[in-house]
Parts: structure tokens; C-alpha cells; sequence
């Protein structure tokens, strides 16, 4: 299999790029930077001219320093052949070692030596151990899965300059990555955790989550479990985990089994609680019967509610009561339980923070050449975005923030926008009702009479993120402003009037005086969070430009003229009914995107439909144009590709996936392409391959 090309971005000034790593490793919170490969070009004629190039780098085997130097020299050799005009004299790799907070460098001179050491974060050099390549190699592992790109593109545009690789790609592999992990797993809360995490464990951090996302990638469900089960023995903990992979495994029975026995031991542990309410809440949805479905939440309920009593300042176990609530059809409590998550500032992965370079060069393999891809970059500089589109705040949105606008979206798709106004009245303390009352009670209401006023600390509304953060509407705006009137139902988008403010309640109790005898009706009414109050309004915003969109679509089709849009903005309206929970609307919208040019995030969500209806086909095709995009900017590896490549033949055989990849009409280099990811399917032994 070829290797991605190399990309080359150049240095203004010599070792500048490592100079910028080493100041930046005291700021590291989380798995590190992908890792730094940086080169030291000399002219062949003029050797007093020195070019210092560098690139990133993901999933090459950083288990020892001659592994690293081993990557080094394949670059010499590769990129700079004998008619080369400059060559490599030096090279030096980067690795971060996030359980040591260490910067592992392997430095190589051309012809020479290597040597091997790390630096501290006050950059100052230390010895390299065989135990700090150890955690190092793990690291290195867990990172190319958190790098890894979905699919979309999105990750892939966030750094520049990524050579992405497969970091397992056989079961000798797999079996180092695991012991691995065995060796480290308890040490794996001091790698930080996903930013809806609020605090690591055992069975809650990065390392977990990389173990997860491998065995659901490959299906290596087998190896997992043995895993699971030898550290089981040290800690009951790990349970949850165990039954998570029997889960994945379709073992439903030895999971239940697992969890019921492990919560004799520790009957509050919230990931095992959190575990059986997310796998009744699931059986619930695929139940025969109403009664049966009835009966399975009202389990899940009971194991989402005893969760946020054993875990209380964590989002999950919060969310999940919210969901299953939602899918009780108790929307009243779904939106009490929503207002009482627990909201994080969502901490993103560690970037590399580089000067700015003197040249860059992105070359593209022969291998990856397709018309309709090559053409994306110009065609995309070109697109027209319609303001409106560009300030769409729910698109920015991640981690708790983005979870429980999800949570919202879902409970408006099923009741719709004027309920769930309606439903938000009923449970919360509005505006203009609480003015009414203060000047019809001539007093000021008691925070004591005011049900669930929030601690502000806990859920984090200092609004330092700016993801819960909404501007307050003029008096002389208009609380049921009609903005767009839908075509089929002639109903208009309400504008959502805005929640009273927690600290103003605060403030009238300390200056009036406080009259017990007069009962406020407002005691049986909570105090609306202002993130939760803002994602009203973000939402507000959403649906507002979907209805323009949706009227306006219809009445150019009933007078049969085309609606235009550039390929971003339809980009842009996909992704908006995809979050809006439209699934049709969304696949237009992103048909009508790659009509005009090729879109990797457009090609992605269509890819979801097609594998949840089982085209298989449709399926293939969009895996074959995302796999050469994504091989084109040099990622070799996308573990939701190769997940989607797995369940095709685990469903078809490999035989008639091979067959449809090679009957598709495209150039043979570019299926070969897809042919790598069918034959990692081969090496794991997946379900399917043997037919």
C-alpha cells in the first residue's frame, strides 16, 4: 500500500517550529499535539544553505527511538532520491508523553548517530526510559484515534499538514497495544478525560475511550473482554466496561449478568447505573409492544435517577435521565431534568501552535487524482454565504453544550415548537408573569418559594465559553415576532420570551421584604438556567432559518423555478436539518451541495442515511470518494470509515463488497484505496471475511 504524500511546510527562521513545542508543553491538558517531524534540508551544490521543513504526524509506532529514527530515514530516502537538488541531513521527532507530561525527541543526524532523551516542560533535557517509551507508545495509539478524522473533513481542516496512520493494523499489533494498556490502565485518569466528563476515573478517561472506540472499529470484541476480565479482578469497577464490550459483542445476557452481579458489590457506582440505563433505554426503542417499551423505561428510570443521586455534579448521568424522559413522553420533566445538567466549558484537544511559516507545500499522490475531488479547493474559494448562514450559533456548539441542544432538538421534532413554548411556560418562571405577580402581591418573591433556584457555581454559568451566552432582546422588540410563515401549515415561529433572571430574583429578596401569608403561585415554577434560556433562543434562531428555507423552497417549486444557493450554503442548510433532526431536508440540501462541487461533510451525512437503510451500494460509493478525499490530505485511517467498511461485510460478505468496490466506475488506483480498508477487515478476521 503506498504512503500518503508528504507535506512540507517551511520555517522563516531554523528549529523554530521545535522551539514553538517546547514553549507550549507547559500549556498541554490533554493527549498532547500530533506528533512533530522536522527535517533539516541542505542544498546539494551549496551546502551553507540550510531550510528547516517540518510536518505532523499520527499512529506511527513510538514503542522505541529506532522506531522514530526508522520514520526519519524513510523520508530521506523517499522524498529526496539521487537527482535531487537538496537533501536531509538531519531530523528530529517529536512524541508527547502525556502520563509523564515529557516531550520524547529522537534527533538524527544523515549519515550518524541517533540519539534519543526528552524535555521537561521548563524544556530542560532528561534521560529517556524504557518505561517512558512505554507510556509514550500507548499515547501514540490513542492519539491517532483521537485525531482521526470522522470522515467530514472537519478534523482534517483543523491542523494542517497531518500525516495520518493506522496505528493497529494486525492482531501482533493489537496484542502490544493491549498489554499496553494493561500495564497502564490505572494510571489512565491522569490522562484527563472527554470534556462531558467532569471528573477522570478508572473507567472514565482518555484511555478508556480509546480502548472503546478501537474495539468498536475493528469488532475485536474477543480481545476486549479478555482484557476487561483479568483487570476486573483488581478493580469491580471495570465491570461497566466489561458489559459495555459484551454489549458490542451482541453477549446481552453475560452483560446484564455482569452488571446485576457487580452492583451487589458497589450498588453506587454511577457508570454501571448509567450503563444499564443506556442499554434499556435502547431496548426500549426496538421493543415489540407499547407495553413491553413501557416497561423497559420505567428500569431505565429507575437506573438514570439512582445515577445522578451516586454522581450529581456529572452532565451524563443527567443527560441520560433527560432521554429517557423524552422517550417517556414527559416532556415536563424532560425539561426540569435538562435545566438541572450540569454545564462544562468544553476543553478541545491540544493543538500545535506554530510560527507563521515562510512556505507552504501540500503535494497530492498520483494515487488519489479524481476529477471530482481536485476541484473542491478552487470551487469552494468561490462559494457566497448568506450572513444569516455564517451566524448560526448551534453549529459552533460541543460537548455538554452541544449534548443537550440534541436533547432539545429531539423534544421539538416530536411536539414541535409552539408546545414546547407552551411546555417551558408550564415549568418555568417567565418574564412578564413574574412582574405581574410582584405588582400584584406589592412584594418581592422569596428564593425559598421559588423551587430548584440553581446553584451557579455547579452548572457553571459564568458563561467563560461564550457557548450559553445570549444577547437580552430591546423592550421595543416584540416577544412573538413572525419572522416566516411555513408553507404547509400557514403556522408562524414564535420568538421565545425570555426566562426571569435568577440573579434579579436574588437581588429583590435581599432589598424587599418577605410576606409568608401571601402564597405566590410562581412556588410550584423553577428558575431557568440562562445557558438553557440561551439555547431557546439559539434554537429559536435555528428554526427561524430552516422555515425561511422550507417556505421559500416551496413556493419556487409551485411556480417551478429553481432555488439557488451556493454549494457552502447548502452545506451549511444540510447540516442545519440534520440538527434540526429533518433527516430528508438534510439529504436534499447535501444532494443539492455535491451537485455544484465535491464536499466531504455533505458526502458524510448522506453516508449515515444510506447505512442506517441499508444501501448497500449508495454505501460503497460514498466510502470510496470520502476514503480518497481523506487520503488526498494524507490520513490514511479513519476509524468511522473502517467501521462502515467492517458492518458492509459483516452484512454482505467480503467477496460482494470486493465485487461492488471493483465494479464501481472509477479509476483502479482510487479503489485500491478502498481495497486497503477491506483487507484490514482480513487481517482482524472480522465477521464476513471468510465467505
Amino acid at each position: 500500500m503506498v504512503a500518503p504524500a508528504v507535506p512540507e511546510i517551511t520555517e522563516d527562521a531554523l528549529h523554530e517550529s521545535i522551539d514553538a513545542r517546547t514553549e507550549s508543553l507547559a500549556a498541554l491538558r490533554e493527549l498532547g499535539p500530533p506528533d512533530l517531524v522536522h527535517l533539516l534540508k541542505q542544498g546539494v551544490r551549496n551546502p551553507t544553505k540550510q531550510t528547516g521543513i517540518y510536518h505532523h504526524v499520527t499512529g506511527i509506532d513510538a514503542s522505541s527511538s529506532a522506531s522514530l529514527a526508522a520514520y526519519i530515514n524513510t523520508l530521506t530516502h523517499k522524498e529526496y532520491g539521487p537527482n535531487a537538488t537538496s537533501k536531509i541531513v538531519e531530523g528530529v521527532y517529536c512524541c508527547y508523553n502525556a502520563f509523564s507530561r515529557l516531550d520524547m525527541r529522537v534527533h538524527v543526524s544523515i549519515p550518524g548517530s541517533v540519539e534519543s532523551y526528552c524535555v521537561d516542560e521548563r524544556g530542560e533535557k532528561r534521560k529517556a526510559s524504557e518505561d517512558l517509551w512505554l507510556e509514550t507508545y500507548l499515547c501514540s495509539v490513542l492519539r491517532a484515534y483521537s485525531y482521526a478524522d470522522d470522515g467530514s473533513g472537519e478534523t482534517i481542516r483543523k491542523i494542517m499538514g497531518v500525516r495520518r496512520f493506522n496505528p493497529v493494523t494486525n492482531t501482533e499489533t493489537e496484542h502490544r497495544f493491549l498489554h499496553a494498556a494493561e500495564q497502564l490502565f490505572f494510571r489512565g485518569w491522569q490522562l484527563g478525560s472527554d470534556s462531558v466528563v467532569q471528573v477522570p476515573t478508572n473507567v472514565s478517561n482518555h484511555l478508556t475511550t480509546g480502548l472503546l472506540k478501537y474495539l468498536e472499529t475493528t469488532g475485536r470484541c474477543a480481545s476486549g473482554i479478555n482484557l476487561f476480565e483479568k483487570l476486573r479482578t483488581q478493580d469491580v469497577e471495570v465491570s461497566s466496561l466489561l458489559a459495555k464490550v459484551l454489549f458490542m459483542g451482541n453477549e446481552e445476557v453475560a452483560g446484564v449478568r455482569t452488571l446485576y452481579q457487580a452492583l451487589q458489590e458497589t450498588p453506587m457506582d454511577y457508570v454501571m447505573l448509567d450503563t444499564q440505563a443506556e442499554f434499556l433505554l435502547k431496548k426500549a426503542h426496538c421493543a415489540a409492544t407499547p407495553e413491553l417499551k413501557e416497561e423497559r423505561l420505567k428500569m431505565a428510570l429507575e437506573c438514570a435517577d439512582r445515577s445522578t443521586v451516586a454522581a450529581p455534579s456529572e452532565f451524563g448521568t443527567w443527560a441520560r435521565l433527560a432521554s429517557v424522559y423524552v422517550a417517556m413522553e414527559d416532556w415536563e420533566n424532560a425539561l426540569t431534568i435538562l435545566n438541572s445538567c450540569p454545564m462544562f466549558t468544553y476543553q478541545d484537544k491540544d493543538a500545535p501552535y506554530m510560527p507563521e511559516p515562510r512556505e507552504v507545500h501540500l503535494p497530492t499522490l498520483p494515487e488519489t487524482r479524481l476529477d471530482e475531488i481536485d476541484s473542491e479547493p478552487e470551487a469552494r474559494f468561490a462559494d457566497q454565504v448568506d450572513a444569516s448562514l455564517t451566524n448560526l450559533r448551534a453549529a459552533t456548539y460541543k460537548g455538554t453544550f452541544k449534548q443537550a441542544y440534541s436533547i432539545l432538538t429531539e423534544m421539538t421534532a416530536k411536539i414541535g415548537w409552539d408546545q414546547l413554548l407552551k411546555i417551558r411556560s408550564t415549568v418555568f418562571v417567565m418574564e412578564d408573569e413574574y412582574r405581574t405577580e410582584k405588582q400584584e402581591s406589592h412584594r418581592n418573591p422569596s428564593t425559598d418559594g421559588l423551587r430548584g433556584t440553581p446553584d451557579r457555581a455547579l452548572n457553571g454559568d459564568e458563561e467563560s465559553d461564550g457557548e450559553g451566552r445570549t444577547e437580552k432582546p430591546s423592550d421595543t422588540e416584540s416577544t412573538a415576532e413572525t419572522v416566516a410563515v411555513k408553507a404547509e401549515d400557514q403556522k408562524t415561529v414564535e420568538k421565545p420570551s425570555h426566562t426571569i433572571d435568577p440573579g434579579e430574583v436574588k437581588a429583590d429578596t435581599e432589598n424587599g421584604k418577605q410576606n409568608d401569608e401571601h402564597l405566590s403561585k410562581l412556588n410550584t415554577k423553577r428558575l431557568c438556567e440562562r445557558w438553557l434560556d440561551s439555547l431557546f433562543m439559539v434554537l429559536y434562531e435555528d428554526l427561524r432559518v430552516y422555515t425561511i428555507w422550507r417556505t421559500q423552497m416551496a413556493q419556487y417549486r409551485a411556480q417551478q423555478m429553481q432555488y439557488r444557493k451556493s454549494a457552502e450554503e447548502w452545506e451549511i442548510l444540510g447540516s442545519l436539518a440534520e440538527r434540526l433532526q429533518h433527516t430528508d431536508e438534510a439529504v436534499e440540501a447535501y444532494r443539492a451541495c455535491l451537485s455544484l462541487r465535491f464536499s466531504p461533510k455533505a458526502l458524510a451525512g448522506i453516508l449515515r442515511v444510506f447505512e442506517k437503510t441499508k444501501s448497500t451500494r449508495d454505501t460503497v460509493g460514498s466510502v470510496i470518494r470520502l476514503v480518497t478525499w481523506q487520503y488526498r490530505w494524507y490520513s490514511e485511517f479513519s476509524p468511522e470509515l473502517l467501521h462502515t467498511i467492517r458492518m458492509l461485510i459483516e452484512d454482505e460478505g467480503a467477496v460482494k463488497v470486493r465485487s461492488i468496490i471493483q465494479a464501481t466506475n472509477l479509476p483502479q488506483n482510487v479503489l485500491d484505496l478502498t481495497h486497503h480498508y477491506a483487507a484490514l477487515c482480513a487481517n482482524f478476521r472480522s465477521s464476513g471475511t471468510d465467505g
